[in-house]
């Protein structure tokens, strides 16, 4: 789905990844389930485009919801995958720590895991091959992502700010839909490994200058950085 000029959404409020499209190539940002694979397929033949398009996929962190077609796309189309050098053992080997599960509904969480079951999460092949990046790096992608560290909800969990696109994609350091209860608007996400440090890090939006914020679950955020990190913490 086109959101505006150069930026592309795949999957829906439920998981979701991120196309650049510049003219002189895409920057894909996660890489949502495996059976989103079909879904960035249809997105590029509807852009005129094709996976030999593709620069490099950055990943905001390891989890297996963030990197559902990664190895696919590394493996077929020769891609590259980008991710903090903190969360590389995440993403080549899925070991994670177990956080309590916190607040739930029995619907919406039936419908976060039923969507995987659809989308082949059971599916999802871990990550062979990184490139390991760090805070503030500037990535030789189209659009120059910028690296933002935003450790919390994992060790190498970042924000990725594309000022060509007006954009800043933050994963899982926030969300605008909750998975587990359906809670709509800006609030912290679930399954966070140190959520006093994920809430820690939203100050490092507060100076980006973008006009989107995309989240790897919920609505676009359309409004500051700075806006919506206010609103995460008075959730």
């Amino acid at each position: 789905m086109k959101l505006a000029p150069h930026l592309h959404r795949l999957g829906n409020d439920i998981v979701a990844s991120y196309l650049v499209d510049l003219p002189d190539g895409i920057t894909l940002i996660d890489a949502g389930l495996p059976g989103h694979w079909h879904d960035l397929q249809r997105e590029l033949e509807e852009m005129g485009r094709s996976l030999s398009d593709i620069r490099g996929l950055v990943l905001t962190h390891g989890d297996g919801d963030h990197i559902g077609f990664a190895e696919r796309l590394r493996r077929e189309a020769g891609v590259p995958v980008f991710i903090h050098a903190a969360d590389a053992h995440r993403v080549r080997t899925g070991e994670k720590p177990k956080t309590p599960m916190g607040p739930a509904r029995l619907g919406p969480t039936l419908g976060f895991f039923a969507y995987g079951i659809r989308k082949n999460a059971l599916r999802t092949h871990h990550v062979t091959a990184v490139t390991e990046v760090a805070d503030g790096d500037v990535l030789d992608l189209p659009g120059a992502p910028v690296v933002i560290g935003m450790p919390g909800h994992s060790p190498g969990s970042i924000a990725v700010h594309v000022p060509l696109a007006d954009a800043v994609f933050v994963g899982d350091a926030l969300t605008t839909r909750h998975v587990l209860t359906g809670r709509t608007g800006a609030q912290p996400a679930p399954f966070t490994d140190e959520p006093h440090e994920a809430l820690a890090s939203l100050d490092r939006l507060a100076g980006i200058s973008a006009s989107w914020v995309l989240p790897g679950h919920g609505a676009p955020w359309r409004g500051s950085p700075a806006d919506i990190a206010a609103a995460v913490r008075a959730a």
